[in-house]
């Protein structure tokens, strides 16, 4: 019988892609991530003798790596078929070296996309690993080891435990905390404008609005009585058109997504986290179920920091372009788009592996998130081949007392590619919203009708949001496509950094840690530093620098650093995050603190003054029984449910039991004028309607919930809601326990803590075969999940 050929990947999802590709001559089994790597209980690094590198196979793979290694012994040819970057090129090195596997049956392939045409192209001509990938992903692991395992018992000791550093994540820390910085020092600024309504001699003929710019060239009006002379000025002056310049823009489409691009894009578009993202393009490059395709990658390799397109993604591009628009929507040729300079360019940009699979044809193939994702990249990747989209722009300029005053306008002339995509902002800008320009011709006469002046003051800056934080990284050199979104969930894990909305703040924490790392590690928290280290590394991916002599480079300096910083022992105290709200109990400013389940408020006078309380943030709508405002709450295990302002009003007359697990949204019922709601959970939801008396009332067993029994507290009778999810057993056996406790009997409770309740033997086996059941799935999950730089 002749011997099958054995693929490994990383993940269950992509073996059953890629088998269904390859029929029955291979056998396609997973590796669920990472089988080998340092061990977590020592450094496992040996700084002494050449960075010698302790590798352990992963516990709790002993099963997998057992199976791998029989398959492989069985198998003519082991394809070792890991994601195409260093991360993937380590693994499959990996699992060359646990699992025996001789040279000349090992054979590394990697696809760029997972499609049938490319899987078997690239099995037909696999290559031999690449060393100097490995060695490059190698050297990353330990830098991020020796930081991480030597600075974060300093912060254990110095400051409190479970804390850690990292090279990315300090970073990352420090620019958020620097921008927090400048918010705090800025002195805003006094500036006016000045807006004059004219019109045209005969009356009805054309009004329009005009804004303040000076002479020739732009003067700023710094005071209100600067505005008052300019007014003076031009009051019973006439106003004559100057100049009428009309012209036509264009606007070209943004490039095609590279990985920070899509994580920015999805963040601003769709509200999904940088993990979501990833997480969700994981799903759709390893294949989905599509009817009448069968299993299908739909999307290119989701790590990329290249703007490279295949000619035959231009060529399908181009084809469906004329066909689905038209001839004036392709520019003519395909465009070619420049990878900024550092850049890995090992693969192409993010795209749909088939561009005729529209999001559309696949939508009811698809999650919610997963359909949202797809029509980002398949329609960002369209219109970056389609036309521009041009704009028929006219400029007025009319002066009146040698003071010049200028009106803008402009208007879509042809759609272009905005037919397809419009690119997403950070932040809207501030565009003036007025009606076409009459047509005018210079050295026409105007009347001026009235003045508009207008007090200002200059914005701080902006907080960064997870988008602007990651462009801010990858403008800075910081950090490569594979880490910036373990970075930032790092950061927020360890609360150095909280979600205000979309903003990131630090805490003081946070703040704290950044001012040790900038007075300890300086080199650590440099940006420009870190940016020469992710050169180097790209440059031993490239065989121009050795692995060790950059390790060793980099911990000469870190290790006298680390020295000096032992010898101080002082611990610093975290300030307290003082709130605006008021204990009831004592009357002092609740301060926030962080428990088991997150962050809550209690009242900084304890053990005197025992008040803790869950933290509110105030949602749009209004409560639909008394007019009150929504509140945002968390429950004592953790969960988020919403209700009104008034639920704990002392005055009962203006108490209300308003609570629910549905999220109040900021659109009112077209029916009702009551606020709409939608389910919780990630993902679009549509909202609808709670009013009962309202002809879109969506009772609440058609809303997705699973329908409540009697022992379920429900949150709109004013229980709190975390009982809904998990009946309070624990708590009423405690408070039995108590009362027994108390209870004079004591020979009774003695005799009741002697003859506990006995499970059946079948319960027994069977709740043993769910924990261990539920075990295997957990560790699985675990197993799955790639190791990242934010150790």
């Amino acid at each position: 019988m002749a011997k099958t050929d054995l693929v490994i990947v990383e993940s269950p999802a992509k073996a059953k892609t890629i088998g269904k590709y390859l029929g029955p001559g291979y056998q396609v089994k997973a590796s669920m991530g990472h089988v080998r790597d340092l061990p977590k209980s020592k450094l496992g690094v040996d700084v002494e003798h050449g960075f010698a590198l302790d590798y352990q196979p992963i516990k709790g793979k002993e099963e997998v790596i057992e199976d791998l290694q029989s398959a492989a012994k069985k198998s003519a040819k082991v394809f070792l078929a890991t994601d195409p970057d260093r991360e993937g090129e380590a693994i499959s090195w990996h699992l060359k070296e646990l699992l025996g596997i001789p040279d000349d049956k090992t054979y590394r392939v990697t696809f760029n996309e997972i499609t049938k045409k490319v899987v078997n192209e690239s099995i037909a001509a696999p290559r031999a690993i690449d060393q100097n990938l490995v060695d490059a992903q190698q050297a990353r692991r330990v830098l991020d080891r020796l930081v991480g395992y030597q600075i974060s018992p300093l912060l254990w000791k110095k400051i409190r435990r479970g804390l850690s550093a990292g090279r990315v994540q300090s970073v990352a820390t420090r620019l958020v905390a620097e921008r927090e910085a400048e918010i705090r020092a800025f002195v805003p600024e006094e500036y006016w404008s000045l807006d004059v309504d004219l019109e045209r001699i005969a009356p009805n003929t054309g009004a329009f609005k005009a804004s303040f710019y000076g002479k020739e060239k732009k003067v700023e009006l710094h005071s209100e009585a600067e505005v008052q002379a300019v007014v003076a000025d031009i009051q019973g002056a006439p106003f004559t058109v100057l100049g009428v310049k009309r012209q036509d823009k264009q606007r070209n489409p943004a490039p095609p997504f590279t990985t920070s691009t899509l994580q920015q894009e999805a963040s601003r578009k769709l509200n999904m986290t940088p993990r979501r993202t990833m997480s969700i393009a994981q799903q759709l490059y390893e294949g989905v179920d599509i009817e009448g395709e069968g299993t299908v990658g739909l999307i290119t390799y989701m790590r990329t920091d290249s703007l490279r397109l295949s000619d035959e993604a231009t060529a399908a591009a181009k084809d469906m372009i004329l066909g689905r628009y038209g001839q004036d929507y392709y520019p003519g040729k395909p465009r070619v788009f420049k990878t900024k300079s550092g850049a890995q360019d090992a693969h192409e940009a993010i795209r749909p592996s088939d561009v005729r699979l529209t999001p559309e044809q696949v939508r009811k193939d698809l999650t919610s998130e997963q359909y949202r994702l797809y029509k980002l990249i398949w329609s960002r990747f369209l219109a970056c081949q389609m036309a521009p989209a041009m704009y028929d722009s006219v400029s007025i300029d009319v002066e009146s007392a040698g003071w010049r005053f200028r009106a803008n306008h402009s208007a879509l002339k042809f759609s272009g590619y905005t037919a397809v995509y419009v690119e997403g902002k950070d932040e809207d800008d501030e565009v003036l919203r007025q009606s076409p320009l009459p047509d005018l011709k210079e050295g026409e006469p105007l009347t001026l009708l009235r003045n508009e002046p207008g007090q200002h003051f200059t914005q701080p800056p902006s907080r960064y949001t997870e988008a602007t934080l990651i462009k801010a990284l990858e403008e800075k050199g910081i950090g490569r496509p594979s880490t910036y979104a373990p970075t930032i969930s790092t950061i927020l894990d360890r609360e150095y950094v909280v979600k205000e909305g979309k903003n990131l703040r630090t805490t003081p924490l946070g703040e704290v840690v950044n001012d040790l790392m900038k007075e300890k590690f300086p080199d650590i928290v440099d940006t420009a530093f870190t940016a020469r280290m992710e050169e180097q590394l790209d440059e031993v991916e490239e065989g121009k620098e050795d692995w060790k002599q950059v390790l060793g480079g980099f911990y000469g300096g870190f290790e006298k650093e680390l020295e000096a910083a032992s010898q101080d022992t002082e611990r610093i105290k975290v300030p307290d995050e003082v709130s605006d709200v008021i204990c009831p109990l004592c009357g002092r400013n609740l301060v926030f603190k962080s428990g088991r389940f997150g962050r809550f408020l209690a009242c900084p006078g304890w053990p005197d003054c025992p008040h803790t309380q869950p933290i509110v943030i105030e949602m749009p709508g209004r409560c639909p029984k008394c007019g009150g405002k929504i509140l945002k709450k968390t429950s004592k295990r953790g969960y988020a449910y919403y209700g009104c302002e008034n639920n704990s009003n002392k005055d009962e007359s203006k108490r209300c039991d308003f609570m629910t697990w549905d999220v109040p949204v900021k659109d009112n019922c077209p029916e009702c004028g009551h606020t709409l709601f939608k389910k919780s959970g990630r993902g679009f939801k549509k909202p609808f309607c709670i009013n009962p008396e309202c002809p879109n009332f969506l009772p609440e067993d058609q809303r997705g919930y699973k329908k409540k029994t009697a022992e379920n507290a429900d949150p709109a009778q004013g229980v709190p809601p975390e009982e809904e999810k998990k009946p309070a057993k624990k708590a009423a056996a405690k408070k039995t326990a108590s009362t027994a406790k108390k209870a004079p009997a004591k020979k009774a409770d003695s005799t009741a803590k002697k003859t506990p309740a006995k499970k059946p033997a079948a319960a027994k086996k069977t709740a043993s075969a769910t924990k261990k059941t539920t075990a295997a799935k957990k560790t699985a999950a675990k197993k799955t999940t790639k190791k990242t730089d934010a150790e």
